[in-house]
């Protein structure tokens, strides 16, 4: 026989992917999961903290809780506060494991110190208003400090410079119509949106241009989602005529046909894709559903290859995704999943069977760190970088809490225009020179006491820290 006959199962290392639950008391119990209708993933994970949305009475909440802290939550735990409105998104910042935004009337970023705090945090960081109606969408830069990207119901894509509080750009005239999920590129140079106008965008943000577009990449009418893919593919999932659930994988260079089109199942729950570059494998988990479907992406005839499902009797009501520096290498653990359901959550191991127990270099080439590639000027004037890579051969140890800090750009800075001074200037004239000067040495020496006693409250809660790690 050809060899080609022989060869009947394409060879892969992650062919034998198997999803497992972790035991009951690895999971977090007696958590009221949000019910807003809103087809965003409800959780936010990272390798120091887990995030839900919450039913909560006037406005809305989140919980953040230790990822150790399994078992059952206390009542009384703590929540994130502040909003008048239903929180619909959070997302946790890529180079701070400590810095949360949430989305709701407007944009909110919070810092989650790393002990568990004692009332509810009501006080963020900073609060971003610019939207004219509620945010449902936020997602953080991939390679840029402190960028953040928010869309709202007004069909509005806001980015900002979370540093300073201000509006880096604003895309409008771009949607007509909801948007419904926003993903950054592998160095975050170009935007992919899905809107309800049926219309799939890639847009260079900072041209403020929309460089592709494909309409109806799924003939349905119910909501599409798009991700792009570590080689600039972009992969959809939508529905067809017959409201069977696709998923397309399309190259931006012949956005007209797609490379690969499959049908799944009947079933209305939105696919959400949650994607891993390392190991091109791309997870989806529809709301409501209760299984995880994945397959491996590749450059080779059908592209898009079924690896398996993990099913469970449960349905899904959100799922988290821990990014990969938070994975435990030495279990050969390649993603874990974070589902949510009415009243708890249940963190699902992906495991590639290995009968080493030496670290597996072909499963985790080296992977995205907590470090920024550029600061925020530098991406808005034009700078792209690459994430910048770590290796996991020894694990990874979260960084201890560093404090954000927003330095509110001074109106005062600008300077005056030139020219001759009117003289009906609002400038009091009698305000002598020594007096001003006075001032603003008044002004020094009180901002160095706040320093000095930022420092002893970070000091503090550091030592406090290693006083209740572990314990209540």
């Amino acid at each position: 026989p050809s060899a080609m006959s022989r060869r009947v199962v394409r060879q892969s290392k992650f062919r034998h992917v198997f999803g497992q639950p972790v035991k009951a008391d690895q999971m977090y119990e007696d958590i009221r999961v949000s019910k807003v209708t809103w087809d965003s993933s409800f959780c936010a994970v990272n390798p120091k903290f887990l995030a839900i949305i919450v039913e909560s009475g006037g406005g809305g909440a989140f919980m953040v809780l230790p990822l150790a802290k399994t078992g059952r939550v206390d009542k009384n735990h703590p929540l994130v506060t502040g909003h008048t409105a239903p929180v619909l998104d959070i997302d946790w910042c890529p180079h701070n494991d400590n810095v949360i935004a949430s989305a709701s009337e407007d944009t909110t970023v919070w810092q989650i110190p790393d002990y568990v705090p004692v009332r509810n945090i009501t006080e963020p960081v900073v609060t971003l208003e610019g939207h004219s109606k509620r945010v449902g969408i936020i997602s953080w830069h991939p390679t840029a400090r402190n960028v953040l990207l928010s869309a709202g119901c007004d069909n509005l894509v806001i980015l900002w410079n979370v540093g300073t509080g201000e509006m880096l750009l604003v895309l409008e005239d771009m949607h007509t119509d909801l948007i419904y999920n926003v993903g950054w590129n592998r160095n975050g140079s170009l935007l992919v949106t899905t809107c309800k106008d049926k219309k799939v965008r890639v847009i260079d943000p900072r041209k403020q241009q929309i460089v592709a577009e494909k309409d109806k990449p799924h003939d349905g009418a119910r909501p599409i989602r798009a991700i792009f893919m570590a080689d600039g593919k972009i992969f959809t999932t939508g529905f067809s005529k017959m409201s069977e659930r696709q998923l397309g994988l399309w190259d931006l260079n012949n956005f007209e046909e797609p490379i690969a089109l499959q049908e799944m199942d009947t079933s209305n729950g939105v696919l959400l894709p949650f994607y891993d570059p390392d190991s091109s494998i791309v997870y989806l988990c529809g709301k409501g559903d209760s299984s995880i479907r994945y397959f491996e992406i590749t450059d080779e005839a059908p592209y898009v290859h079924y690896l398996n499902t993990y099913s469970s009797k449960e349905p899904q009501r959100g799922m988290g995704f821990m990014p990969k520096r938070g994975l435990e290498v030495s279990k050969c653990e390649i993603a874990r999943f974070f589902k949510l359901h009415e009243r708890k959550c249940e963190p699902i191991v992906m495991t590639v069977p290995r009968k080493s127990d030496l670290f597996q270099d072909d499963l985790y080439p080296d992977t995205p760190g907590p470090e920024p590639a550029l600061e925020a000027d530098e991406w808005l004037s034009g700078k792209d970088a690459e994430p910048i890579l770590i290796s996991l051969r020894d694990g990874y140890v979260p960084i201890k809490n560093r404090e954000l800090k927003v330095v509110k750009k001074n109106i005062l800075d600008n300077k005056p225009p030139p020219g001759p001074r009117r003289s009906h200037s609002t400038c009091n004239s009698d305000f002598s020179q020594p007096a001003l000067e006075e001032v603003l040495e008044e002004i020094r020496a009180l901002k160095e006491t706040v320093q000095a006693q930022e420092k002893r409250i970070c000091d503090l809660e550091n030592k406090l820290c290693q006083f209740t790690n572990g314990t209540d």
